[in-house]
């Protein structure tokens, strides 16, 4: 038991399977993915686009493969992938060994709908000669008729049934290398199933909450429904699905997973609302060092505190702090790894906290290459 059991997340044991280089499920960290919204025929285009997701910090991309000319762009995109590839297929069985012949990492499939046993049966060996795992992709919009007539409305026992008949293809035909999704819209669904998913099977889950809507509203719903997912230990992958710039969606991925200890990327920064209380406009500040520490990668923490209420508290857990000096003050009070260290002009706060965290970065970054170094 750690010094703090109430941060303790216990995460469901599931097998590992393998999307390109990336493992995923086990004891793998749980990889974050967005899906590119290019034209995947136009490859160069997609490639930037990948390129920037990857950036962000994303493990895994997903590619849709409508047509023809998308599967044929496939193998040009994977070239210039840094991440590995799930080729989203539907409908046209062909498309699915075209994606694994061009060098797909994964292959998202709905079995159901890819035709005939004989034809899913194709899309499995192309997988397996290519050393493709699949994800199968269950969606509440998207259920079968018969399992609607059955049911009377998508709800979690249909979507897990949906789920479990298309596991048993892939089983039935010596095929494991997969991961299941069950994802809604409504959080309430989206949860429900995938909780019965988890008892159900024990391959890696990817989770999402689908069509969650924009930048604010979809990053809401995400955090909700996959935050109390993954705080129940669900889980090995996860996608934020916005009406968004892809990287916002890995940006909102990273931010839920740091907020539970589970990932660690990049600056976390704490602070404060702001009150009449403050010392110096927190908004604007906080708003202006998130932009400019946007590049560091390197984990650690940051407390930015209007004033001296909660700021020295704060700034004792956290890598660096301020705390403002109060209404009327011009200066405040930098915390070094949770010590009073010196004081900062408001109007030099920015420039110094900047120089500061990057300065911190570097010696994080020196210690673990000389750790590394040291291990070989």
């Amino acid at each position: 038991m750690s010094v703090r059991p109430w941060r303790d997340i216990e995460r469901r044991k599931s097998r590992q399977i393998m999307v390109g280089n990336v493992p995923v499920g086990g004891d793998a960290p749980i990889a974050v993915q967005s899906m590119t919204n290019t034209l995947t025929s136009d490859a160069q285009a997609t490639i930037r686009q990948i390129n920037e997701i990857a950036e962000a910090g994303a493990d895994i991309v997903r590619v849709s493969c409508p047509d023809k000319d998308s599967t044929a762009a496939l193998s040009e995109i994977v070239k210039g992938s840094p991440i590995p590839i799930v080729a989203d297929i539907h409908f046209h069985y062909k498309r699915g060994i075209e994606a694994a012949d061009a060098g797909a990492a994964c292959l998202r499939i709905n079995p159901g709908n890819i035709g005939s046993a004989e034809r899913v049966r194709e899309v499995i060996k192309a997988a397996k000669d290519n050393g493709c795992s699949m994800r199968i992709g269950v969606n509440g919009g998207s259920l079968e008729k018969d399992l609607l007539d059955k049911y009377g409305e998508p709800c979690p026992e249909a979507m897990v049934e949906s789920a479990l008949d298309h596991a048993k293809i892939l089983q039935d035909n010596d095929f494991h290398e997969f991961k299941i999704s069950v994802k809604a819209s409504d959080v309430f669904l989206t949860v429900a199933a995938y909780h019965a998913l988890a008892e159900a099977i024990d391959c890696p889950l990817h989770l999402g909450v689908t069509e969650a809507g924009g930048l604010r509203i979809g990053s809401v719903k995400s955090a909700i429904g996959l935050g109390s997912l993954l705080w129940a230990g669900i889980g090995d992958t996860i996608r934020v699905s916005l009406s968004a710039d892809p990287v916002e969606e890995i940006k909102a991925g990273f931010d839920i997973l740091k907020s539970l200890g589970l990932r660690h990327r990049g600056v976390n920064v704490i602070s404060c609302p702001s009150c009449a209380r403050q010392g110096f406009n927190v908004i604007e500040t906080v708003e202006t060092l998130e932009e400019r520490l946007a590049h560091i990668t390197t984990p650690m923490s940051l407390s930015v505190i209007g004033c001296v209420v909660n700021g020295p508290g704060e700034a004792r857990e956290t890598d660096i702090g301020f705390t403002g000096g109060g209404a009327g003050k011009e200066h405040g009070m930098i915390y070094l790894n949770g010590d009073v260290d010196h004081r900062v002009d408001n109007s030099d706060l920015v420039d110094h906290l900047v120089e500061l965290v990057e300065k911190r970065a570097a010696e994080i970054q020196a210690e673990e290459a000389k750790q590394s170094v040291a291990a070989e």
